[in-house]
Order: C-alpha cells, then sequence, then structure tokens
C-alpha cells in the first residue's frame, strides 16, 4: 500500500523480498521444536503459546514506528507460526475418529484458506481508506486480536487420548475419547497401547527433553523410519517450491503488472481469487478421503508445473504488456486456475498423507522436521523486473526507442 511506504519508507525489490521472508528465520527454527516441547507440555498449550507469540509479533508490526521494529514484529511472528502450524495438524489426527480423519485433517487448510479471503478483503477495504498509516496497520492489529481469541479459545480443548496415554493418564484419556466418540474397537486398541505408552511418562528437565529431542530426531532419520521421514520432508520442501506463497503474496503486484493499476483494484482481483480457492477447498476438503493422495499429487503437480511454464513463458517472451494483449489475461487466468489447483490438491493432500504416513514413534519428530524443511525453502523472495522505455533523439535528429530491464 502506498500508506506503507509513506511510513516506513521505500523498499526496494530485494528489501521486500527480506522483510517478507524475515519470518522463515525464528519459524524454521521454532518448528524444529514443536515436536518435542508438544509432547511435553501437550499439543493445546503449545499451539496457545504460539498463538499468543504470533499475536504480539503482529502487534508490534502494527504499531511499528519503523522498518527495525516491523521486522523484529515479523521475526516474533515467525516464532509463533513455527510453534503451532505443523501441532496443529498432529493434533487434529490424534483426535480425530478414524472413519473421519481425512476430512478433519484437512480442515485446518480450509480454515487458512478463509484466513486468506479475510485478509484479502479487509486490505480491500483498508486500501480505501485516506492516505494515513491506518490503511495497513488496521489489518495487522485484526490479525493480532484473532491470534489472541484463538489461543484463549484453545483453553477449551482436551489433550488427545494419545498424548494422555503417553503421559501415563489412561482415566483421563478414556474420558476424552469417549467426548471425541471414537469407536469402540478403535477406543479399546487405543488404551490397548497403555502399557507401552505409559513408559514415556515421567518428569524430565527441559534439558533432558532437549537431548531427547535431539535424540528422536536420530530415530527418525534411522532406519527402518528414515525413508518415511524424508519422504514427509520432501513432500513439505516441494509443496513450497511449487511457488505458491509467491503466487498468493503477491498476487497484488502480478494483478498490477498485467493492467490493474490500482491499488484497490489489485486487492479486490486477489480477494476474488481467494473466493475461488474457498470455493475450491470445501469439495476439495469433503471429497479428501475419496479423491487419494497419489491421485491428488499427481494431477496437482502435471497442473501447477503446465501453468507455471505458460506464466513464466509469457514474461520471458515479453508477452505480457498492461495495456493491450491477450497475455495479460492469459496470466491472470492461470492465478486464477494456478491456486484452485494447489489448494484442491497439493495444500490438503500432503499435509494431511505426512501425518497419515508417520509412526507414532516418530509422528512428532518427524512432523517438526517436515515442518521445518517446508519453512526453509525459499518461497518468498520476489523477483521484480519493470521493463523501462524512453525515446529520445540522436544527433541526426532521428528518434530512438529504447528499452531494457533494470
Amino acid at each position: 500500500m502506498p500508506s506503507f511506504t509513506q511510513s516506513l519508507g521505500e523498499l526496494s525489490p530485494t528489501l521486500h523480498g527480506v522483510v517478507i521472508s524475515s519470518s522463515l528465520l525464528t519459524g524454521a527454527t521454532t518448528a524444529l521444536m514443536g515436536g518435542i516441547l508438544a509432547d511435553r507440555y501437550g499439543r493445546p498449550r503449545l499451539i496457545a503459546t504460539g498463538a499468543v507469540a504470533c499475536g504480539l509479533g503482529m502487534a508490534i508490526e502494527c504499531a511499528a514506528p519503523h522498518l527495525a521494529v516491523f521486522l523484529a514484529g515479523r521475526l516474533l511472528k515467525g516464532a509463533g507460526d513455527g510453534l503451532f502450524l505443523s501441532t496443529v495438524y498432529v493434533q487434529v489426527s490424534e483426535m480425530s475418529p478414524s472413519r473421519y480423519r481425512g476430512v478433519l485433517t484437512s480442515f485446518p487448510q480450509f480454515m487458512i484458506v478463509v484466513g486468506v479471503v479475510t485478509g484479502f478483503f479487509v486490505c480491500y477495504g483498508t486500501a480505501l481508506l485516506p492516505a494515513t498509516s491506518a490503511s495497513w496497520r488496521l489489518p495487522l492489529g485484526l490479525g493480532a486480536v484473532l491470534a489472541l481469541v484463538f489461543a484463549a479459545l484453545l483453553r477449551v480443548v482436551p489433550p488427545s487420548p494419545r498424548w494422555l496415554l503417553a503421559r501415563g493418564r489412561p482415566a483421563d484419556a478414556r474420558a476424552v475419547a469417549d467426548r471425541l466418540g471414537l469407536g469402540a474397537e478403535e477406543r479399546d486398541e487405543l488404551l490397548a497401547r497403555h502399557g507401552a505408552d505409559a513408559a514415556l511418562a515421567g518428569h524430565q528437565t527441559l534439558a533432558r527433553d532437549l537431548a531427547q529431542m535431539l535424540g528422536e530426531f536420530a530415530t527418525a532419520l534411522s532406519a527402518p523410519y528414515r525413508a518415511r521421514t524424508l519422504f514427509g520432508c520432501f513432500l513439505m520442501a516441494f509443496q513450497q517450491f511449487s511457488g505458491i506463497d509467491g503466487v498468493l503474496y503477491y498476487a497484488p503486484l502480478l494483478f498490477r503488472q498485467a493492467g490493474l493499476a490500482s491499488t484497490q483494484a489489485a486487492f479486490l482481483a486477489s480477494g476474488v481469487s481467494s473466493l475461488v480457492i474457498l470455493a475450491v477447498t470445501v469439495p476439495a476438503t469433503l471429497l479428501a478421503d475419496r479423491w487419494g493422495r497419489r491421485t491428488s499429487a499427481l494431477v496437482g503437480g502435471t497442473s501447477i508445473t503446465v501453468l507455471m511454464l505458460l506464466m513464466g513463458t509469457l514474461y520471458a517472451a515479453d508477452g505480457v504488456h498492461a495495456d493491450s494483449g491477450a497475455g495479460r489475461w492469459v496470466v491472470i487466468v492461470s492465478i486464477y486456475v494456478f491456486a484452485m489447483v494447489f489448494n484442491g490438491t497439493w495444500a490438503i493432500g500432503f499435509r494431511a498423507f505426512l501425518v497419515e504416513s508417520l509412526p507414532r514413534k516418530t509422528r512428532s519428530s518427524a512432523s517438526s522436521l517436515a515442518q521445518s524443511s517446508n519453512w526453509v525453502c525459499p518461497r518468498k523472495w520476489p523477483v521484480v523486473r519493470s521493463k523501462c522505455v524512453c525515446s529520445e533523439a540522436d544527433e541526426g535528429g532521428h528518434s530512438l526507442r529504447i528499452s531494457w530491464w533494470p
């Protein structure tokens, strides 16, 4: 938004990428520790801690008087994101009856899309405000409030039965299993593992837990678990290498380059794209189990590859002009289709498959490694290149048209 640069200064394309990507540094670090901390303190408690950190980080961004403070808020927000994102999926998976696990494990992704829709339209609305920093501060303030409300609501979420068993609390585990509606056979099978899981119970210092974390990482990367752990890291890394965050984070910029000149028009177009994503995510979530993880991966991967090649070829061939030609419309439609395909396939299927495919022994540690690989992938670095054209006259009075890419 113009008001952002007026408040914190003009950002070069590289600095723009640094600002956006700054949260990845702390997120990748805390994501590594999320598994062992969740095992020690409980998943709802860790999710709430991450949400509080995220909310405080956005509050600092909202109130930032200059760019350094804004970056500090980004770093704190990233730390919170890294703590709770992977933990949410494990918590949902462990609390879900087996017959609904595919749909329920996919539901967090649906709620992420709801957040994306809300964010774009909130920004569209605040961009209409007069030239004031409230245009960009209000969305961040709203995000901070929502994060803190989310943390407060987690007080009513019980620990999963599996975690309670691991902490030597079988009676509580049975009560929670009954509340969750687990079938009798599934509940009895779960409780029958109490003897093995109770061995994990006990009180340890945090230092010992950290040492245990390193040991669990070593276990996850050793036979016979290594293949599934590395495959999970591979999936989560390439989920980001697909380019989806580039499309989501820079959609307003891409739309402006394709001819939607105003900030409001670009945000509106981005909001419409997020509504399309939401419309696709609903049936994709409900059909997650019928669709199948393999089919989802192959169809999604093939489609997004074709779309990226199409958009990249058009830009490389100078076929996208803001004021004329069909190239800009091809890019705009491709952005919509790309977002639809990704969120209907890879966004849902990969995370669900990750949790489902990991053995119980390495689920927390391997999920942390996979989430960290997702965070460390370079996914938000913009390559913004604008073609400059000017006309000059040579010594003979002939007009020269000069074009270059700075």
